[in-house]
């Protein structure tokens, strides 16, 4: 495919992450503006692909990012490849040779077909026939750029060369030092963070081997063997294991004999390897080609896989959630009926929203509505069939809680009758979260405005987690700042000191010196704080539809999440 490149017109882009980029064809500038990155570089390839349809003929792209050049060939018909190695910006002049761009001419047909596949895999690795050959693996092989340079490799040439190697270690050394080029390696993101939870997702500490990654790292590369790691959880190392080594329910000391134990080989299995990249310019070269081209996931989607891991994490026993702040209009019911769902798709059922608010709430009426509209106070009422007997199932609650749908959690709404005089208390928080919590894995409690309720205090009792939660707004903020310092002078500081805030964002555009003033307070109480954006889908209080949330504001609240998960 890559044969006669050289005479081929070059063509220059440049992608930012501001969503804009330029496309010069013949010295003919354009300019390029999209959504996100992702898009500009979807709309490159089109161009470009267009260009090439017009000549009939593939055409050379050089494709540059804040991270460095990838040159490449895109086809009339669509395909992209590479005609070199990357080039990252951080590359030291003189660190390695500019990539080659021509592939190796087939050998003549005098040499026999297993001698000539022998020759060849010891000159050119097989992912080097594709992309070109490196300066440094030419002279490893016995050949120098000067006298191969771009010229095909002829059948004289590698038999000269196979015979210098022979001769110059043995051929297992030989073998060993003509290792697949860097190219052939998925680029694996040294760390990844997100608003205060930071993942080590690379296993290797090599400076040697992370170097070779970044020079892997093309943003149009070709198929790769990944080596990212994805788990449910990390461990020393930076790694993820199934099993950790302390789990309660493998035995955690040597056996009697000072042999290795259950635990042990467990966790000798190797760890999962990322899967191909679905989001961002990745998935999208991905989705183009067919899967021709299969770039490893870029650092957006393994923080992201990194994200739904936390949420995912294995928890022991079931865990409750208390979403908190007095003053009302705070954005709380609507932090735990996202958190809720955020849970829901990611972990899967026995998720429960829960307003605990001691008279009347408004969570039942900002979740899906069901065939029955019992509450919480009807459910304290028949509690006995669920406290108290072995019989009882999930399914019974049926007719207490609202199913959420694909959202895939639970809601139990409070007392919705004006006219009603029943109240919770903090014995009847107590009972329902007792039985509640033989049914759910993870409780999110959402919270009146009252600090001095009984039911609001034994809420904070139960929690293994408190949220914390405030609009960017004066007030909101003056109420979740009053809240710390009650908890803490009632003896919850160690609570305080791991609580999650979230702020959320009132406006399209909120007041950055308040919100500075905020993340600058809270970070120093809190273990963590995490901004959420305003999304229109939420302003008009009704039944709450995820489906209809911007895919910004949905990222937002997994990052939250993952951040509420770390403290389970």
């Amino acid at each position: 495919m890559t044969q006669n490149i050289s005479e081929l017109p070059r063509i220059r882009a440049m992608i930012r992450s501001d969503g804009t980029g330029e496309l010069v064809i013949d010295g003919v500038s354009s300019r390029i503006t999209a959504a996100d990155e992702a898009g500009v570089r979807e709309e490159i390839i089109n161009r470009v692909t267009d260009a090439a349809r017009a000549i009939d003929r593939a055409v050379r792209l050089t494709a540059e990012d804040e991270q460095g050049k990838s040159p490449l060939i895109v086809h009339p018909n669509g395909d992209v490849e590479d005609d070199g190695a990357f080039i990252p910006t951080s590359l030291e002049p003189g660190q390695a040779s500019e990539p080659v761009s021509t592939a190796p001419a087939p050998v003549s047909a005098a040499v026999s077909e297993t001698e000539d596949v022998e020759l060849i895999a010891l000159v050119v690795p097989a992912e080097q026939q594709k992309s070109g050959l490196d300066t440094a693996e030419l002279q490893a092989a016995g050949l120098d750029d000067a006298g191969l340079g771009t010229a095909a490799l002829d059948t004289a040439t590698l038999k000269e060369a196979k015979r210098d190697a022979d001769m110059r270690d043995a051929d297992a050394e030989v073998i060993q030092q003509i290792e697949p080029a860097p190219s052939a390696r998925a680029h694996v993101p040294p760390l990844t963070a997100f608003d205060g939870l930071v993942l080590d997702l690379d296993a290797d500490s090599d400076d040697e081997d992370d170097q070779e990654q970044d020079l892997a790292a093309s943003p149009f590369s070709a198929p790769r063997a990944a080596t990212n790691l994805v788990g449910p959880a990390p461990v020393p190392g930076g790694t993820f294991a199934e099993v950790p080594a302390d789990d309660p329910s493998i035995a955690p000391a040597a056996l009697a004999s000072g042999g290795p134990n259950l635990a042990d080989f467990m966790n000798s299995r190797p760890p999962l390897v990322a899967g191909p990249a679905l989001l961002g310019w990745q998935g999208t070269v991905r989705r183009l080609t067919g899967g021709l081209v299969s770039p490893a996931p870029g650092t957006g989607e393994m923080s992201h896989r990194a994200a739904v891991a936390s949420v995912q994490r294995s928890l022991v026993g079931p865990r409750t959630i208390v979403v908190l702040n007095p003053k009302g209009g705070a954005h709380k019911t609507t932090a735990t009926l996202l958190i809720a769902a955020t849970f829901g798709i990611h972990r899967g059922g026995y998720t429960l929203a829960w307003d605990n608010n001691e008279t009347m709430g408004t969570l039942g009426v900002r979740a899906q509505t069901a065939a029955h509209t019992n509450t919480a106070v009807d459910l304290l009422r028949d509690l006995d069939n669920f406290a108290y007997s072995s019989s009882a199932r999930v399914g019974d609650l049926d007719n207490y809680v609202r199913n959420q749908g694909d959202a895939r959690f639970d809601a139990l709404a409070s007392d919705l009758d004006p006219a009603g005089a029943a109240s919770i208390d903090d014995v009847a928080f107590g009972k329902l979260h007792a039985a509640l919590s033989r049914f759910y894995r993870v409780l999110i409690i959402d919270t009146g405005n009252n600090m001095r309720a009984s039911n609001w205090e034994a809420a904070v009792d139960a929690a293994d987690q408190l949220v914390v939660v405030s609009t960017i707004r004066e007030d909101t903020a003056y109420g979740a700042a009053s809240l710390l310092d009650g908890l803490r002078q009632k003896g919850h500081a160690d609570k305080v000191a791991q609580a999650v805030t979230i702020l959320a964002s009132p406006a399209k555009t909120a007041d950055r010196q308040l919100s500075v003033r905020l993340h600058d307070h809270f970070s120093k109480l809190t273990r963590t704080v995490v901004d959420v954006p305003y999304d229109s889908a939420l302003v008009a209080g009704g039944s709450l539809n995820y489906d209809a949330l911007a895919p910004r504001t949905r990222k937002a609240w997994l990052v939250a999440t993952a951040a509420i998960a770390e403290g389970l």
